[in-house]
């Protein structure tokens, strides 16, 4: 979700990675938390098909779909977005994510996108040395033909902004309670708070669902220049990410609405 939040906005899209806002005087940065593993007692299915209708303010913006599958003790996570109707014809987006993360530990085994938003054309390869504490990207720019290489310091163990709403199903979701986690985040290692707000029911092109709401937190970053982000997960032992939301203020809210749900 923290990838695709943004995914599809603008004149009805914007793009998923804002620039960070740099304040004028620095902060300390505030340790670091250690990522928990998954809970050693929920059952990620083997094969899972997420379908999303995304709204945009009033209108139908675009598809998202996630696909889902366990592979060499691997969670792996391909994801999609795309613009639909006349939001495509104003501001073309076809978006493609990758990620995963290891089932035993949770850290996130790498991070890769292919942005084609407008005449806008980026391929990103994110990848994790958790050996020698070290994260590199590898950009493209596919209209310019330019490319860059950065380097960035890691802890032992992080989450990427796509494997997290995922990672985060298998965390014990408790009302008043926050779940916090480290995130790569723009080359920089920031903390996430997964805050557990309430529990509501919820209407999908899906069904009708029993939910807890939780909303995405943290001081620095993509995640916080993003506006407020909320997940609404089913209140059973799936904890099925059946809504999604991002408000901003520049651009309004985009919503995701789970369509359908396929084991295979």
């Amino acid at each position: 979700m923290l990838a695709l939040a943004c995914g599809l906005a603008g004149t009805g899209v914007a793009h998923a990675q804002l620039q960070l806002f740099k304040p004028a005087t620095p902060t300390p940065q505030k340790p670091i938390p250690v990522l928990q593993p998954p809970a050693s007692n929920f059952d990620y299915p083997q094969h899972e098909t997420l379908t999303y209708t995304v709204d945009w303010r009033v209108f139908t913006a675009g598809t998202a779909i996630f696909h889902v599958d366990q592979a060499n003790g691997q969670l792996k996570v391909s994801a999609t977005a795309d613009s639909i109707g006349s939001v495509n014809m104003l501001f073309p987006v076809v978006d493609r994510f990758q990620s995963g993360f290891d089932l035993k530990t949770g850290c996130s085994t790498g991070f890769n996108k292919q942005i084609q938003e407008g005449r806008r054309k980026i391929a990103t390869d994110l990848n994790f040395d958790y050996e020698h504490g070290r994260q590199t990207q590898n950009e493209r720019n596919l209209v310019k033909g330019t490319a860059t290489h950065k380097e960035a310091n890691i802890p032992a163990c992080v989450a990427d902004s796509l494997a997290s709403l995922f990672y985060t199903q298998s965390q014990p979701l408790t009302v008043g309670q926050t779940i916090f986690f480290p995130l790569a985040d723009s080359m920089r290692t920031v903390t996430v708070g997964m805050k557990v707000l309430d529990r509501e029911e919820i209407k999908t092109p899906a069904g009708t669902f029993q939910t807890i709401k939780v909303q995405a937190t943290a001081d620095e970053g993509v995640v916080k220049n993003r506006g407020s982000i909320w997940i609404w997960y089913t209140d059973d032992a799936r904890h099925l990410p059946v809504q999604m939301q991002a408000r901003a203020f520049f651009w309004g809210t985009i919503t995701f609405h789970l369509q359908s749900v396929e084991f295979k």
